[in-house]
């Protein structure tokens, strides 16, 4: 019988994992999770759901729900992805990783029916999620798409509130070349009559008009969170870009405290109380998440221009003596325009290159060699996340900043080798 990482292994190899091979691992339609889900006899329909898509703000977005229907006193599922750094990340009650065994008995007892599917990794995630929440009598599951939203295979829930958080460009080669385009995607997640709320446009007239016209088609009260005016709240989550979240967070609240079931469990209290304790709830991590002091340690998940967009404008308020940049992509990103974003920090900065342990990784040289070819001095390459960081902490005196980013398996690489780290 095979243990949890022969398991693991099993999936990755077993179903196309997106992280390791990109494209290859898409698989379009519903075809797969209508027949895992009827097979599996519905599990999401036992549960009350929130749907959340969006470019970027997914994960912070569903976490700081979660927390706050956790505070609330309910029992509540969390469906993420990517993971960092164990897949049991990616399915959690009540911020508790999904265990082992389950993993282990899910693929045993099921292979033999899945497997003349060929299903996606993502496909065979989702329907363990699915049925594990069920299993877990979870009163609520906050379900983050996994991609674009249409075709995404979390895409047949009915739930309670559909949360799109943003549009930016991502995945362009499924979703589209142009932000309205890659919008009508990530509305497909709206439904008859359920309220929607649109976290960001951007003053995007096209992408708004896009969720005015699906919403009017479906009858979905749809509001914008950037046209209304709410207090800013504290929050467990730092970074400037978690402004923009929370709003969207506060709308969504506003809209669920709308529905019976909510409105005698969110009150201030356990609003705030949620809010200031996400981490410790969910098992968040790698959000403008700071590791140590003296020299300050943070790395961000941030993975695409929007994402780097707002990492380096975070950077440039942060008070520090000088910045060692720990940063990696991989291969299916727009490293030119990265590369053009971080030059804005090039005075401050000593910028270590570098790789994640995934198949798709960029190759540092790769993203050095635009710098080196400009003359830049300041500039590192290293073979390995842990090597890179290594150096950068070596290098820095206490009052530097060592900022790690770039890609979310960068990170993952990081959070692995800080958990080594601390158990010598």
């Amino acid at each position: 019988m095979m243990d949890y990482q022969q398991t693991i292994d099993y999936l990755y190899h077993a179903a196309p994992l997106f992280q390791n091979i990109g494209a290859g691992a898409y698989k379009e339609g519903l075809s797969n999770t209508r027949a895992l889900d009827e097979h599996f006899g519905h599990p999401h329909t036992h549960y009350r759901t929130i749907h959340v898509a969006g470019t970027n703000g997914k994960g912070s977005v569903s976490s700081t729900l979660a927390a706050i229907l956790q505070s609330a006193g309910l029992r509540v599922g969390l469906y993420t992805s990517p993971h960092l750094v164990d897949f049991r990340e990616r399915i959690r009650v009540n911020g508790k990783m999904i265990p082992k065994r389950r993993v282990i008995d899910f693929v045993r007892k099921e292979r033999a029916f899945f497997e003349p599917l060929s299903p996606s990794f993502f496909e065979l995630t989702t329907a363990l999620a699915f049925v594990y929440f069920a299993e877990q009598q979870v009163d609520v599951a906050v379900i983050e798409v996994g991609l674009g939203g249409r075709l995404d295979c979390t895409n047949i829930i009915s739930p309670d509130l559909s949360i799109i958080t943003n549009i930016s460009f991502d995945h362009q080669q499924f979703l589209g070349d142009t932000l309205p385009q890659i919008a009508a995607e990530k509305a497909g997640i709206i439904k008859a009559g359920v309220p929607v709320v649109v976290g960001e446009t951007n003053n995007h007239e096209e992408v708004r008009e896009v969720f005015v016209q699906k919403a009017k088609e479906l009858d979905a009260p749809l509001r914008f969170a950037d046209e209304e005016d709410f207090p800013p709240v504290e929050s467990e989550l730092k970074g400037e870009y978690q402004r923009a979240n929370m709003q969207t967070v506060q709308c969504a609240l506003s809209e669920l405290q709308k529905q019976s079931f909510y409105t005698p469990l969110l009150t201030e209290n356990v609003i705030r109380k949620g809010l200031l304790h996400v981490t410790s709830l969910t098992g968040l991590r790698g959000r403008w998440q700071q590791l140590q002091e003296h020299p300050t340690l943070i790395c961000d998940a941030g993975h695409n221009i929007a994402g780097i967009e707002y990492a380096v404008s975070q950077l440039l308020e942060q008070d520090f003596n000088h910045l060692r940049l720990v940063f990696g992509m991989v291969n299916d990103k727009d490293f030119t325009e990265a590369l053009h974003l971080l030059e804005q920090l090039k005075d401050r900065a000593t910028y270590y290159f570098t790789q994640p342990s995934c198949k798709r990784a960029l190759p540092a040289e790769e993203l050095a060699r635009p710098y080196l070819q400009k003359g830049f001095q300041n500039v590192q390459t290293f073979p390995s996340v842990s090597a890179a960081v290594t150096a950068a902490l070596s290098d820095a005196a206490p009052a530097d900043l060592v900022f790690v980013g770039g890609s979310c398996y960068v990170v993952a690489d990081l959070l692995e080798k800080w958990k080594d780290d601390q158990k010598d």
